[in-house]
């Protein structure tokens, strides 16, 4: 009997002389990260919703930056924008779908159904607008692709469950990815962050009396916070080393690899915590309270990138 081979794994690449697209690129992490594969020698497409915030960015850059103007949730703008980008540079070798988006905190009883569709719309089914029309591209070049997950993939999911939803679903397009681009020489790694320090996380979290009283109730790792250039930079290394994953801040390596214990386990104290029962009810009173219109909040902006 023949033995099978393994096939070869991708080498390591420098972006030096690389192209890559970034969606969310107007701000945050995506900016910061923007910034760093620039200065590595990469070339740089700057996706965001934002004109202003896109076209800014890139001007900064300067001559290997290039602005474009698309939603991540428009199906059609981003499998038009894509082939522009990989034809006005000749190629392209790095994705890093990145851009996503928060709702307004409320239970899965009193969520608005539109936003959470949303939330999905934008941090799911938009990595795959993103990913699904750059992949011929990615496999030419076997070049590697970054899906932006969260650590709230694997973290309890209360008051936030879109998000939550939408980073685990993240997190297994990225991992069926990794496997479907292997034989073709290109490579895949997914994106992990705890609380990153953005304007939106101190609107959500620190200048909002409920945030404060949930963030008190997150356990260590879970209240550790990063900047959103130390979460660039984790990314950027990964892109380095072809990383099928990278975790920020570090504490949440070990919660990742334990999170089936872990998790059952804080769940049940959940469940059975007066205090979260008390902050629910509370979460559910401010929530329909609410004006429906008010119902999606940006966090850092489809134009966005949020994390936690």
């Amino acid at each position: 009997m023949s033995t099978p081979r393994c096939l070869p794994c991708p080498s390591p690449f420098r972006p030096e002389g690389r192209v890559a697209l970034i969606t969310g690129a107007g701000q945050g992490i995506g900016r910061a990260l923007a910034e760093m594969l620039y200065r590595r020698g990469a070339s740089v497409a700057v996706v965001d919703v934002d004109a202003e915030a896109a076209t800014s960015v890139a001007a900064a850059l300067g001559e290997r930056a290039l602005p474009v103007i698309a939603d991540v949730a428009d199906r059609a703008a981003m499998a038009e924008a894509i082939p522009q980008v990989a034809a006005y540079f000749g190629h392209l070798d790095i994705v890093v779908a990145n851009a996503g988006v928060v709702p307004r905190p409320a239970t899965l009883r009193t969520i608005d159904p539109a936003d959470f569709d949303r939330v999905l719309g934008i941090n799911l089914t938009g990595v795959f607008n993103t990913v699904h029309p750059a992949l011929d591209d990615i496999i030419a070049a076997r070049g590697h692709v970054v899906v932006v997950s969260s650590c709230a993939a694997f973290a309890p999911g209360m008051g936030g469950a879109p998000y939550m939803i939408s980073k685990a679903a993240v997190e297994q397009l990225g991992r069926a990815l990794r496997v479907e681009l292997a034989p073709h020489g290109a490579s895949a790694g997914i994106a992990y962050f705890g609380i990153v320090e953005t304007e939106m996380t101190h609107a959500t979290l620190d200048r909002d009396d409920l945030g404060r009283r949930i963030e008190a109730l997150l356990p260590w790792p879970l209240s550790a916070r990063i900047t959103a250039e130390q979460a660039a930079r984790t990314v950027a290394d990964a892109i380095e080393k072809r990383a099928p994953q990278s975790i920020s801040p570090v504490p949440w390596i070990p919660y990742a690899l334990l999170r089936g214990l872990i998790n059952r386990v804080l769940d049940f104290g959940l469940a059975h915590d007066p205090r979260v029962a008390a902050l629910l009810r509370e979460l559910e009173r401010r929530s329909l309270e609410k004006p429906a219109s008010a119902a999606a909040m940006p966090m850092d902006s489809g134009r966005v990138r949020a994390h936690y």
